[in-house]
């Protein structure tokens, strides 16, 4: 099956990745589970993200990723090995399901459109039909009709009633036979935005107390009745189509069910769009909701993973909240996050293993010179190689520079009697952080400049070609090794009035400190500009050497007038 897309933006699929998250209908026994996502991790260029099995559920997550034809191909084999060694005859468990795969969704997640997903989603649900001869349903943005959007109407009746879908005509699946697999069931084949499986743990072991705030919360809401109790008759309106009373919170899926494994109800919610209702506002409002029905939230419980980007926005928020900064580092931002969510309540909450982009990172193999410590920087900084040399260490300084920056402002925020301008100093501390993050990022980056011209280099020149080639790629590496320190040159600039806010308004006990950062930062202006020179001497490109020379002539004039002007401050404050 080819299922190669390709747009007019000429895009690659070896540059698109796709997620993808299936439900397998089996969450007790670890070696059928562990044949499934064997069966993934076989597929070259896909990789495993997670696997969140669950007792209680009896329910299995998986996440991985990687370039679309490989994610189809593996999800593919996952559906085929769990229909050998899943039979749903034999299961039970406590969330919703029709099938051994019960739902395969395909999330976008880089280079790669909706559109094209829903292609994608709607290829792997027919090669699932034809040769697995699954029913097939799809579902969200893949779903051919308005009716079969929603996963819960696809759903609905469950296992226990799919033999009696399966016979109605309005229910005939998209792909493969409309005949009931007992030891199978049917599948719910979808393309959706990323979505967080979050659920929220309450004081309670009712079920049905879990069920009124879910119905509080959730989008679809409750159903209109005659009397407030729930028992009494349903409002329809002149079509017989109930009337519903719509929850608090849009794009949020819930319902309340009991944990046997934790002995408590939990309030099971899929946020379903995290740009309209992230999972630090669906905490606080279910906070609410229980409070008024006479519960309380003790924690929640983050199934399968989550972008970084949502335990970022979580922990600011209650940083906020608290009239705390929040440009501090990411790990201190995470750790508010999981402590305001109660998300380590039921089993420690480890955010390597949570957050794809640090999954992703740790099964890079290449270490980093910003990942070394300040001893083993130091050691392969002397060690008898060229690099890191002079660019990476500039950018570590003006790194070094903008975090002093960062401290005044966070000391500022948090300083006695200065509550009222925690903000202000938040947002620069946040600004200050994002001009440190970048020239870490240039740390690595000057040293693999570096490399590549010694790659151009060591290209063969025994021909004409070779010779033409190698010329080529040097010009191209030693260009690059320009901007690079170029870029490091205007970052530092960029965040010296940082250091001169700092100075003149930040905490006055701090303000030697500012001073310090604004000797790193002109001093790493300067260093990075001593590799812009030396290697603009050996470009053939003399237009473009000079008008850089030019430019960063200026960055430095402009950073040796800025500091003098933050020094002036300094010596002045500290007399």
């Amino acid at each position: 099956m080819n299922t190669a897309i390709h747009n007019s933006d000429n895009k690659t699929e070896k540059s698109q990745l796709m997620e993808c998250v299936p439900n397998f209908s089996e969450g007790r026994d670890m070696n059928i589970i562990r044949q499934i996502t064997d069966s993934i991790e076989n597929v070259d260029g896909v990789t495993l993200v997670n696997v969140d099995p669950g007792k209680a559920t009896n329910r299995t997550v998986v996440t991985f990723v990687g370039a679309p034809a490989d994610v189809c191909e593996a999800a593919f084999r996952a559906v085929k090995k769990a229909c050998e060694l899943i039979d749903m005859t034999r299961h039970h468990g406590e969330h919703p399901r029709f099938g051994a795969t019960d739902v395969l969704p395909l999330i976008p997640i880089s280079d790669i459109t909706m559109d094209e997903t829903v292609e994608y989603a709607r290829s792997l649900a027919k090669r699932i039909g034809d040769e697995l001869h699954i029913p097939v349903y799809c579902y969200e943005m893949a779903a051919f009709t308005p009716q079969r959007k929603n996963l819960a109407d696809c759903r609905a009746g469950e296992y226990e009633g799919l033999r009696e879908k399966l016979s109605k005509p309005e229910w005939k699946p998209d792909f493969g036979n409309a005949e009931f697999l007992p030891e199978t069931g049917a599948i719910a084949v979808g393309a959706r935005n990323f979505l967080i499986a979050y659920n929220i743990n309450l004081n309670t072991t009712s079920v049905r107390r879990a069920n009124a705030v879910a119905f509080d919360l959730r989008e679809k809401g409750r159903p209109k009745r005659e009397t407030s109790s729930p028992s009494s008759k349903i409002i329809v309106d002149e079509s017989g189509n109930e009337i519903r009373i719509p929850g608090i919170l849009k794009s949020v899926k819930a319902i309340g069910w009991f944990i046997e494994e934790y002995g408590i109800a939990q309030i099971s919610m899929n946020l379903t769009d995290i740009n309209v209702t992230p999972m630090h506002v669906a905490f606080d409002k279910a906070c609410e909701c229980a409070a008024q029905r006479g519960l309380r939230v003790t924690g929640s419980e983050l199934v399968g993973v989550v972008p970084l980007k949502a335990m970022l926005d979580a922990g600011k928020y209650f940083l906020k909240k608290q009239k705390r900064s929040t440009g501090i580092s990411d790990d201190e931002i995470i750790k508010i996050a999981v402590k305001s969510l109660g998300l380590s309540e039921l089993y420690p909450f480890d955010h390597r293993k949570k957050i794809i982009e640090y999954i992703l990172a740790d099964r890079e193999s290449k270490k980093l010179l910003t990942d070394f410590n300040l001893v083993e920087f130091s050691n392969e900084t002397a060690a008898e190689s060229p690099a890191p040399g002079g660019g990476s260490i500039s950018a570590y300084i003006g790194a070094l520079g903008a975090a002093l920056g960062v401290m005044v402002a966070n000391l500022s925020a948090h300083k006695a009697g200065w509550d009222e301008r925690w903000e202000e100093f938040s947002d620069r501390a946040e600004r200050g952080r994002a001009f440190m993050d970048a020239l870490l990022k240039k740390v690595d980056e000057d040293t693999d400049a570096f490399n590549k011209i010694m790659d151009a280099f060591a290209l063969p020149k025994k021909t004409d070609g070779e010779r033409q080639v190698r010329k080529q790629k040097i010009q191209e590496a030693t260009r690059y090794a320009i901007e690079v320190p170029f870029s490091v040159m205007r970052l530092c600039l960029d965040a010296m009035p940082l250091i001169e806010a700092m100075a003149e308004f930040g905490n006055p006990n701090s303000v030697s400190d500012a001073g310090v950062g604004a000797l790193a930062l002109r001093s790493a202006v300067l260093g990075a500009f001593l590799n812009v020179k030396i290697n603009a001497s050996g470009l053939v490109d003399r237009a473009f050497a000079e008008n850089i020379l030019a430019e960063a002539q200026k960055i430095a004039d402009s950073a040796c007038s800025l500091e003098n002007k933050i020094l002036l401050i300094v010596e002045n404050k500290i007399v």
